[in-house]
């Protein structure tokens, strides 16, 4: 999924949904990519439990590296429908010289493509 995209606030929260499921009980990851001036952010998610109640957080920034947390599903929903519902691209923000021309991206993996300790 691209961002921004045409869905609904509840289309959304039905995605997230959907993708929480998927996380728990699958072996995928969930990953939203923007890129800028400054190069690649990603921030992925991975459930660490069996009843998909926490979740690890990766987040990797070009200039500073990986930082990895630990965090709750609830935050998870709320940090993913942030994202997903953003109505502008950060990678195409206009307010640096040079902006980028590719849109965020949302995308669910197998866990094993994902950055893994």
């Amino acid at each position: 999924m691209t961002i921004p995209n045409d869905r609904s606030q509840l289309s959304i929260v039905s995605f997230v949904e959907c993708v929480l499921v998927e996380l728990t009980h699958e072996e995928v990851g969930a990953e939203y990519v923007s890129t800028n001036v400054w190069g690649a952010k990603r921030t992925q998610f991975i459930a660490i439990d069996d009843n998909g109640e926490m979740f690890q957080k990766l987040h990797y920034d070009e200039r500073l590296g990986w930082h990895e947390s630990t965090v709750s599903r609830r935050a998870v929903r709320e940090d993913l429908i942030t994202r997903l519902s953003r109505s502008s691209s950060q990678a195409t923000d206009c307010s640096h010289d040079v902006p980028v021309d590719s849109p965020d991206a949302f995308s669910v993996k197998p866990a094993r493509e994902l950055r893994m300790r």
